[in-house]
């Protein structure tokens, strides 16, 4: 099996793909992440023969074409993007950067690298992009987004990562570069930085800070594991077809109100002595996000038809794992607070 390129392999999902491929004697991985504040080397194991890392910048053409060639690079799993709806509100030029220009230039250097190669490595060879159920905006009570659903992203992020989207899906129709998407639900797990929710959540329960949700807390979520995802991608360039994409959703709705209680209980159960329990007594609603999608729910038939992939369906025992493990690593939670204090971001100033 060849080597594959891992881009954002530092990040919360990256990494988590980076570990999990590494569990398999015969993976050969090279990770390419610029190291911004939302990764941590930590994340990923120290380099070795199966595992080589680069700092650098997906945007450096010269140094995609560099590492594709020098490594002979099989396959590409992207991660690498901006990926934080807050952030994405207060600097949205810096989403489109990284997230459509990045993901253009990475597309054109494996267009280049892909067109020289004779046809069974062009056959062979994949692009994978990971992308978000954020691109079809919002849905109502019911119903989930299915494949070919039209994208109506109402975030920069979001509007960032269809762009990316529709770059791929170009270079697959017009120059015929073997690509794939993979949409994936809200995820949680290890590494996750405190931005998100659940780490969010978690850290400043265990402080006795506040825990800011938007609004009355209605939006609901799917929440999917990282490591189903993780799983799913591999599936998905194993199994999948070139051009296709395929949704994987979690299965598990919440209210963001839900997961908030339930961290807290989580962290109750498993720090009996904290003085400000219940921690459900933090819980602190704020003024809403602006264009704060209702709800989201994805189909994943077609990834359980072609791929052979599903969720799993233990939410509240990952969710109170997870939060054990931010609770196990105090230290890197800590870590953090060097570029994030953990105040609200993403709040339009109005002008004039």
């Amino acid at each position: 099996m060849g080597t594959e390129l891992v881009t954002g392999g530092a990040g919360f999902l990256g990494g988590a793909y980076v570990r999990n491929r590494l569990g398999e004697p015969d993976a050969k991985l090279v990770v390419l992440d610029k190291l911004t504040y939302a990764a941590s080397r930590d994340a990923i194991p120290a380099e070795s023969d199966r595992l080589a890392f680069v700092q650098g910048d997906i945007v450096d053409a010269s140094l995609v074409g560099d590492l594709l060639s020098r490594f002979d690079i099989e396959r590409i799993v992207h991660f690498a993007a901006e990926t934080h709806v807050d952030r994405s509100i207060d600097d949205p030029v810096a989403f489109a950067a990284t997230n459509v220009l990045g993901t253009a230039v990475l597309l054109d250097q494996a267009r280049r690298w892909w067109s020289g190669r004779d046809r069974t490595r062009r056959d062979r060879f994949r692009f994978v992009q990971v992308s978000t159920d954020e691109v079809f905006g919002q849905l109502g009570s019911e119903g989930r987004f299915r494949v070919g659903a039209p994208y109506a992203p109402r975030s920069p992020y979001a509007a960032s990562k269809a762009g990316a989207d529709h770059f791929v899906r170009a270079f697959h129709a017009t120059y015929g570069l073997p690509t794939i998407v993979v949409t994936a639900s809200n995820l949680f797990g290890p590494y996750q930085f405190p931005e998100k929710l659940i780490p969010l959540l978690t850290a400043n329960a265990i402080e006795g800070r506040p825990l800011p949700i938007y609004g009355d807390g209605s939006h609901v979520r799917e929440w999917l594991h990282v490591d189903d995802l993780c799983r799913g991608i591999t599936l998905a360039w194993r199994r999948g077809e070139a051009g296709r994409t395929y949704l994987m959703g979690g299965g598990q709705e919440c209210a963001n109100r839900r997961v908030a209680e339930a961290v807290c209980d989580a962290v109750d159960r498993l720090l009996p002595s904290l003085p400000h329990r219940p921690c459900r007594s933090l819980i602190t609603y704020v003024p809403d996000r602006p264009g704060h999608d209702a709800r989201y729910a994805l189909d994943h038939e077609s990834a359980r038809r072609e791929l052979g992939w599903c969720p799993s369906d233990d939410f509240a025992e990952r969710l109170e794992a997870t939060v054990r493990w931010y609770i196990d690593h105090a230290e890197w939670l800590r870590g953090t607070t060097r570029h994030y204090d953990r105040r609200r971001l993403g709040q339009p100033r109005h002008e004039g």
